[in-house]
């Protein structure tokens, strides 16, 4: 049945990088339904994800918030004890469940293991996936720490009740259970939120031998991400073919990007290769996974809705996954009032060209900080490689010029580096009270062996 109000459909997936779809640049294979999806619409080139890793990222884009103000500052535990994001904490799904929206998830959380911390206690009606940072894609087990004497755990869940589907592809399986939900509420005379966030193509790295064969002259590392990418974008497809098949695809708000970077962690391999990995690609981007040069959190990042956003536009106005929250609550008719987010709706910028409601942009990383102020982006003690001494103590760039921050402005700019200098550490300042106050007696959340 026909309803006033848009659907909205989110596709999220993992480590995947800047330059790793075809539309933003990638030559070495393709994404055709990912193409398709942004020339139905907007494709973003300066949008981020709020965190380069991916338990934050995921609370920013469900939260609306900053990672510190959702309580979920690093990346979480995958054991059974492991909490999170907690229901205090309202999420998109909530507030849409409020307005009479059916919601759904299908894929990878990481927001929390315990009871208390699931996704049937943050608005979703239904879910299916796994809870920890990540399951090998066959037998759906949590292998991570086993080095540091962690038992590997069973992974896989069914709104709450664990399940086993030993050998079956999950992000497959993701797909299917996405287009079962669709088939079964597309008449309902109610509006419907559904979030897809796959796994792929964090690692390990896994694909059927016939998305590899897709690309028989890629060198693995390349091939094993291609095929990955592939299988996300023909699930992505046949998503979409759904909401078409439906009559649906007109009123609904998809929106895809990423959660950080690309991962170059060496456990990538499966081989045991030492070497970093280089089968992600952050295009012309500096950096990758856990740094908070452009690398790290510049994100691919598409946005279509047939009914309101014009199509075939490139964007290239500041946005950020927590702009999220209040756009699709604005799409729905209502206001973000009463809810504390940090986002901005920015459905005005994508529909009628107006101008980034961002004035600044904030990032923290363990000791990084980073402000994008404009063309203007400042990183205090940005790594390229985690664990590694900073590259610079102060690194400013003009990203309208050196968008891979080749160029380090900071001597040459001394006004506008004193400036941003010093909002960002008085963010950073705020930030880690915030944290100390509200948060910090629930630290216990975030120890354990935490996948990366």
């Amino acid at each position: 049945m026909a309803h006033e109000r848009p659907n909205f459909v989110i596709f999220y997936t993992d480590d995947q990088g800047y330059g790793d779809l075809s539309c933003m640049g990638a030559t070495d294979f393709r994404t055709p339904h990912l193409d398709a999806l942004a020339a139905s619409g907007v494709r973003f080139t300066d949008w981020y994800s709020n965190s380069p890793v991916c338990s934050p990222s995921r609370a920013s884009l469900l939260t609306g918030r900053y990672p510190v103000h959702a309580g979920v500052r690093s990346i979480l535990a995958g054991h059974r004890q492991a909490t999170g994001l907690t229901p205090e904490v309202p999420t998109i799904a909530g507030a849409l469940k409020k307005l009479g929206y059916r919601t759904a998830m299908f894929g990878k959380w990481h927001l929390g293991v315990a009871e208390e911390c699931r996704p049937h206690h943050h608005g979703f009606d239904e879910w299916f996936g796994f809870l920890a940072g990540c399951i090998d894609y066959y037998s759906h087990i949590f292998y991570w720490g086993m080095s540091g004497q962690q038992d590997p755990v069973h992974d896989l869940w069914e709104n709450g009740v664990e399940i086993w589907e030993n050998g079956r592809y999950f992000t497959e399986m993701i797909t299917e259970r996405a287009v079962r939900w669709l088939n079964r509420v597309a008449d309902d005379d109610a509006p419907f939120f559904l979030f897809v966030p796959y796994n792929a193509p964090h690692y390990p790295m896994h694909a059927p031998q016939r998305y590899l064969d897709r690309f028989p002259d890629l060198p693995w590392d390349r091939q094993i991400m291609a095929g990955m990418l592939s299988a996300v974008d023909d699930s992505v497809g046949e998503i979409l073919e759904t909401l078409s098949r439906h009559g649906l695809r007109d009123n609904t708000l998809a929106f895809f990007q990423s959660d950080n970077g690309p991962s170059r962690e060496t456990r990538n391999w499966l081989d045991g290769t030492p070497d970093p990995y280089y089968g992600g690609s952050a295009g012309k981007l500096k950096g990758h996974k856990f740094s908070l040069y452009e690398g790290g959190i510049r994100m691919p990042a598409l946005m279509s809705w047939p009914a309101r956003i014009p199509s075939g536009r490139v964007i290239g106005e500041v946005g950020a996954a927590m702009d999220i929250f209040p756009t699709l609550l604005s799409a729905a008719g209502v206001g973000a009032e009463g809810y504390h987010v940090d986002g901005q709706d920015v459905l005005s910028m994508v529909t009628n060209g107006a101008p980034s409601p961002h004035q600044r942009l904030f990032w923290e990383q363990g000791n990084q900080t980073a402000v994008r102020q404009g063309n203007w982006k400042l990183v205090l003690n940005g790594q390229l490689v985690e664990g590694a001494p900073p590259e610079d103590a102060v690194h400013l760039s003009d990203l309208e010029e050196d968008m891979g921050e080749r160029v380090n402005l900071a001597e040459r700019e001394p006004a506008v580096t004193a400036e941003l200098k010093a909002a960002a550490e008085a963010w950073r300042a705020d930030t880690d009270h915030h944290w100390d106050t509200v948060w910090a007696s629930r630290a216990t959340l975030h120890t354990g062996n935490p996948p990366r």
